[in-house]
């Protein structure tokens, strides 16, 4: 929100009132920018490929004179997909509008180099790397501070540069700041371990249950993530199944999952409601083993077949 709504209605800099994203973007830059329609703002949504990917050539085109901001999500929150940022950081500079990140799905999961993606703006969240949650943290360059001013959410005492008004959560920014430390420290162990796991679980559902497909780029995609759609179930009833097993999977965004919707990113991807509705996403972590690894996939399988079993009784 501060880095879109920020650039909005901040002093200076270039651009006019037009913006550009994408359709698999996470809620929260999604609202901001319906929010920024409202204000008579102008925001192209760029489409994705099956894979969950966007067409840089459609960027070039979306890209002119006007815009003012292209924000763009890293690693996606429902599939894993990660976005080309170098190539699209190239193509925003080319054309002189200002790139915001969002990298909260990919910090602690994929080695962020500031010099490579030459975003002016990056946001990540502590919790997504086992920080304390309600920390977060946006990255703007030297250079970006000096020609504009981010227009702040907050208005008060000044804090944080005038960004940000209210006292600081010191313990949690400590949090924050440890939990990048270490999470930087286990980053290539910690993607060799889990990516691992992640096909041995895709390869026992696959080989167990049938009719599976993997919603996702698989060879451009975060190493936690499994988003797959199973063939004549659906994904609530899998959940749900999977729950009382004591396994915790995802229909869609962890923000979201009251929400009975299909999956906004699964839509732009070409998937019809049906298989959106069918989809369950899998999220692996620092601290997942072998055994469970073997104890879901083992579940999975049997809830798939139980579910299809009943919907092909009539039950």
């Amino acid at each position: 929100n501060l880095a879109i709504k920020g650039a909005a209605f901040a002093e200076g800099g270039r651009g006019g009132k037009h913006f550009v994203t994408t359709k698999v973007e996470h809620d929260s830059t999604l609202e901001a920018f319906m929010y920024l329609e409202t204000r008579g703002f102008k925001v192209t949504y760029l489409g994705v490929d099956k894979y969950g990917l966007i067409d840089l050539d459609e960027l070039r085109d979306a890209v002119t004179g006007e815009t003012r901001l292209v924000s763009v999500i890293y690693a996606n929150n429902e599939t894993g997909v990660v976005m080309p940022a170098e190539e699209i950081a190239g193509i925003v500079k080319e054309k002189g509008a200002l790139f915001h990140v969002d990298a909260v799905q990919a910090a602690g999961k994929l080695g962020i180099d500031l010099k490579r993606i030459q975003a002016d703006m990056v946001s990540i969240s502590s919790h997504k790397f086992y920080g304390p949650k309600g920390a977060g943290a946006l990255f703007v360059r030297e250079g970006l501070a000096r020609r504009l001013t981010l227009a702040p959410l907050i208005h008060g005492g000044g804090q944080e540069r005038g960004l940000r008004s209210g006292t600081e959560n010191v313990p949690a920014i400590a949090g924050l700041g440890k939990a990048a430390e270490l999470a930087l420290a286990e980053l290539d162990q910690d993607r060799e371990r889990v990516g691992r796991l992640r096909d041995e679980l895709l390869a026992r559902i696959y080989s167990g249950a049938g009719g599976v497909t993997v919603n996702g780029a698989p060879d451009s995609m975060v190493r936690n993530t499994l988003n797959l759609s199973f063939e004549g179930v659906h994904g609530g009833s899998l959940a749900m199944a999977l729950d009382l097993e004591g396994i915790a999977v995802s229909t869609g965004s962890a923000c979201s999952e009251g929400n009975v919707d299909p999956s906004h990113v699964l839509l732009a991807m070409g998937r019809t409601r049906k298989e959106a509705h069918s989809s369950v996403r899998f999220s692996l972590g620092r601290f997942t083993t072998e055994e469970e690894i073997e104890y879901a996939a083992s579940a999975v399988v049997s809830a798939v077949k139980r579910i299809r079993g009943l919907k092909g009784t009539g039950s």
